[in-house]
């Protein structure tokens, strides 16, 4: 396999895929800020032009939901104009562009489990944006892959399971919303999905890829404080207790029958995924 760019390398995705893809000897290329400005289409251009890649993946996200609201034209520039140049780019270098979307594009109001054809209606700037990246890249380069997930969590950079193991070793009490549903995400199975797309080929298209099983926050936390041994309390509150600048879909589980029909991915239950990180994080064995 010839080497494949990464964009977002440092983000929780693109650690893990950094990580992964060395254990798999495949060589990955992430180059940091410093080095590329994903604010600069022309500087993304020349990215991708400059190498003989194998294609490329663009784990790159403006993900500071609230901060978007107040800083739109940063997030644009990431969620939606950089996809744009990449897309383009890919396609001049015939090579496949991999994308990294969200839930977010949907606004949660659905009943069930959101399919990859379902309307899009983003909530926030956030989302909007993303939805806008989404759109450039099925525009410039028929050859791509989209793959949307949720609810992302690590041993890596922030995320929710590490503020939970934080506040639940602080505190006694911890109030967490119980009225968002979703999907918890493992970022190294995302990780792995991605670098199983890029090794398998398979169809282009949008696809989700979240861990299997539906969890509100509340449940996650209760989760996280359990399987860590910690004593706090995790007590149940709405989204209206809880305000924040930007909306959150209420309903964000996604649906992964299209990415099993397709690329042969059968994401395992979130319980499993992020247990295996609480374990890692708090050196436990299970």
């Amino acid at each position: 396999m010839r080497p494949i760019l990464v964009t977002g390398g440092t983000g929780q995705v693109g650690t893990a895929l950094a990580a992964r893809a060395a254990e798999r000897g495949i060589e990955v290329v992430l180059p940091g800020r410093a080095a590329l400005d994903l604010t600069d289409p022309d500087a993304l251009a020349r990215a991708v032009a400059g190498r003989d890649w194998g294609l490329v993946i663009n784990c790159a996200a403006y993900t500071a939901v609230d901060k978007a609201e107040s800083d739109a034209d940063t997030a644009r520039a990431v969620n939606a104009a950089a996809p744009a140049a990449l897309a383009r780019a890919t396609a001049a270098a015939g090579i496949r562009l991999i994308h990294v979307s969200t839930d977010y594009v949907f606004d949660g109001s659905k009943p069930g489990w959101y399919d990859e054809d379902d309307p899009v209606a983003p909530l926030g700037v956030y989302g909007a944006t993303k939805e806008a990246g989404e759109a450039a890249v099925r525009a410039a380069n028929p050859d791509h892959v989209i793959l949307r997930t949720a609810w992302v969590v690590s041993p890596f950079g922030h995320n929710f399971v590490k503020t939970m193991l934080r506040l639940g070793a602080e505190r006694d009490t911890l109030r967490v919303v119980a009225d968002q549903i979703g999907c918890p995400t493992s970022a190294i199975d995302i990780a792995d999905a991605l670098l199983s797309i890029a090794a398998g080929g398979g169809p282009a298209g949008t696809y989700h890829f979240v861990n299997a099983g539906e969890a509100s926050w509340h449940a996650l936390a209760a989760f996280v404080i359990a399987r860590a041994g910690l004593a706090a309390r995790v007590d149940p509150i709405t989204t209206a207790d809880y305000p924040t600048p930007a909306r959150r879909p209420a309903n964000s589980r996604l649906a992964t029958a299209r990415i099993a029909r397709d690329h042969g991915l059968s994401p395992r239950p979130w319980q499993d995924a992020v247990g295996e990180i609480v374990d890692r994080l708090t050196g436990r064995n299970g």
